[in-house]
């Protein structure tokens, strides 16, 4: 008796169900064909599952590896390297504090390591915690003229605006009283800054730049700056005093005739 070679699929309808024959002649169902599409999707989510769990374990497993305070370490010996290797892990307490309450961020305010502290600011960094003894990196850097790193965190973060240094003032009236102009001038164009904020004593950063330095030309400059912006040479201070006031009583002709304008 002959085989007979069937050379194309017949289908058939048989109690409820397709059967078919595939191109080796291996009759199959329809139930056949959707249990092994099922067992394939199964399969293939199983393993997707396992891969995200695994990547999760990876990067959890390398943040472990460093210790607290590899962070703030690596910032303070200025190590780039290592710090990006722990920012890589994205796990990592960015904002640890060391027995100071300093941040690895304000670490490398302190010490103008421009590039380290905006790898921090763009890892996520707060610019905002206080230090034990209120200074935060938005703060200092203002205070200290840090100017390249205040500007990157002006326009890359968001510093607030209403916390202030352990003598109630802003970014702007230590900035002006130290001489910084760039830094003040920065400020000022941002234009968030309280300009006539005062501090615990009643002093604004005008008051500061006159009653507290030598009247010279960078203090000039700033106080030009300060009421180009909207400073308010009448304000008085605790004493009584206002900035105009102090710079007659120091002899300080040309900042009196500005003030005066």
């Amino acid at each position: 008796m002959k085989k007979i070679i069937v050379p194309m699929v017949f289908l058939f309808i048989l109690s409820g169900c397709q059967i078919f024959s595939n191109e080796k002649g291996t009759v199959m169902t329809s139930n056949d064909t959707v249990e092994k599409a099922a067992k394939i999707s199964e399969t293939s989510e199983k393993n997707s599952q396992s891969t995200k769990s695994e990547t999760s374990q990876s990067e959890e497993d390398k943040s472990m590896s460093y210790d607290s305070g590899s962070l703030l370490k690596a910032v303070s010996s200025n190590d780039s390297e290592k710090v990006a290797e722990i920012l890589e892990t994205k796990t990592y307490p960015i904002d640890e504090l060391n027995e100071k309450g300093e941040t690895p961020l304000l670490i490398a305010v302190h010490n103008n390591q421009i590039e380290l502290a905006k790898k921090l600011i763009d890892a996520g960094a707060n610019v905002n915690i206080q230090d034990n003894i209120a200074d935060s990196p938005y703060l200092y850097a203002g205070a200290e003229g840090r100017t390249e790193i205040l500007a990157y965190m002006l326009s890359h973060s968001e510093p607030d605006q209403s916390i202030v240094n352990r003598f109630g003032g802003n970014a702007l009236i230590p900035a002006a009283e130290k001489g910084h102009l760039e830094t003040v001038k920065l400020l000022l164009t941002d234009g968030h800054v309280t300009i006539n904020h005062q501090n615990n004593y009643g002093y604004t950063a005008l008051i500061e730049a006159v009653a507290l330095r030598d009247g010279s030309k960078v203090y000039q400059d700033i106080v030009s700056e300060l009421l180009k912006y909207g400073a308010n040479p009448d304000i008085t201070d605790n004493y009584g005093k206002s900035a105009k006031d102090y710079a007659n009583e120091l002899g300080y002709g040309t900042i009196s005739k500005l003030l005066k304008e």
